[in-house]
């Protein structure tokens, strides 16, 4: 039976996985606590969340997508912020030490970590059921995050990419989308558990930015809370949201829309741009590898109005049911 200490040392405590220390990282995994120096003029960015199974992730899942996932889901936060990453941490809650699963998870999470060039430094690990919480942090240079507070009424509302696949692959787990050839199963499965952070795109963008969150509980929700914290209402031409093909394909293209707007776990970048930016913005685009798609514009918030309005091809404004996931109530 492996102790704690064994499953550290034997997949944790590994190259590639691990930082290695240097002149930020002062000590990492064995010793009481992980120890950072900051560097002038940065601020640390740091965020956490923790996924569960059956609520996150299916508990049949694959170790090493759990694992891609869990961090892919934290570091969009970093992205979302224009952090870049630094390192993380894990708390692994696991029902048994099963080394094989053990393995793969590790395996995972070092792809993961090896792709966006942030290791582990340290954690905590318990018995129970399977959830994994990780502990991301990241720097950006001070007074530059993007935050959600800092748009304004007329400010133009960009998104990155396709909007809807990752929730169309819950809706295959739960077996209610019929006929996906394999190619298309893979695409999805791939959209849910490796979504790419868009950590490039916001720290070139960030000096055009006004106000910015990743999409993780859907676009209509997400984009609320940015009008909440600028007090600033929104209108979104749903004309102008941008499906994944296989949404459009498999819930034709206004259902797909209602569809992309609520059904989250995109992990898109959504953000504000004040119009005198916007040719700026649209400039430093021209190299980055996603696609910018402007779908609305913020407005000044008017009572008994809700704070985002959707608006179909001819200007008349669509009520949408589902305005998003929210913790303690069961996706649909």
């Amino acid at each position: 039976m492996l102790s704690e200490f064994d499953i550290i040392r034997t997949c944790f405590d590994q190259p590639g996985l691990t930082a290695e220390k240097n002149d930020v990282v002062r000590q990492g995994i064995g010793d009481d606590c992980a120890l950072l120096s900051i560097p002038q003029g940065q601020d640390l960015a740091f965020s956490m969340d923790t996924l569960v199974e059956n609520i996150h992730f299916p508990a049949s899942a694959p170790a090493e997508l759990i694992a891609s996932r869990s961090l892919a889901v934290n570091l969009s936060d970093l992205a979302a912020t224009g952090a870049a990453p630094l390192v993380f941490t894990l708390g692994l809650t696991i029902p048994e030490a099963d080394e094989n699963w053990l393995s793969a998870f590790a395996s995972g999470l070092r792809s993961a970590a090896s792709d966006f060039n942030c290791y582990l430094i340290g954690g905590d690990m318990s018995r129970g059921p399977l959830t994994v919480s990780i502990q991301v942090q990241g720097l950006v240079a001070r007074g530059k995050a993007i935050l959600r507070n800092g748009a304004n009424p007329g400010d133009k509302i960009y998104v990155t990419e396709t909007l809807g696949a990752a929730g169309l692959a819950l809706q295959m787990f739960k077996g209610k989308i019929a006929g996906l050839a394999e190619e298309e199963k893979e695409a999805l499965q791939t959209a849910f558990y490796q979504p790419v952070p868009r950590i490039k795109a916001a720290i070139a963008l960030s000096d055009y930015v006004s106000a910015g969150i990743d999409i993780s509980d859907g676009l209509l929700a997400d984009l609320g809370h940015i009008c909440t914290q600028s007090q600033c209402a929104a209108i979104i031409n749903l004309a102008d949201v941008p499906l994944a093909p296989l949404v459009e394909k498999f819930l034709g293209r206004q259902q797909g829309r209602i569809h992309a707007l609520s059904a989250g776990d995109d992990y898109e970048l959504i953000f504000s741009v004040p119009q005198d930016k916007e040719e700026a913005l649209l400039r430093a685009a021209q190299s980055l590898p996603e696609r910018l798609i402007c779908i609305g514009e913020m407005t000044r918030l008017k009572d008994n109005e809700n704070a985002v309005v959707c608006l179909d091809e001819t200007g008349n404004k669509v009520k949408i049911e589902n305005s998003g996931y929210t913790h303690f109530k069961e996706r649909g």
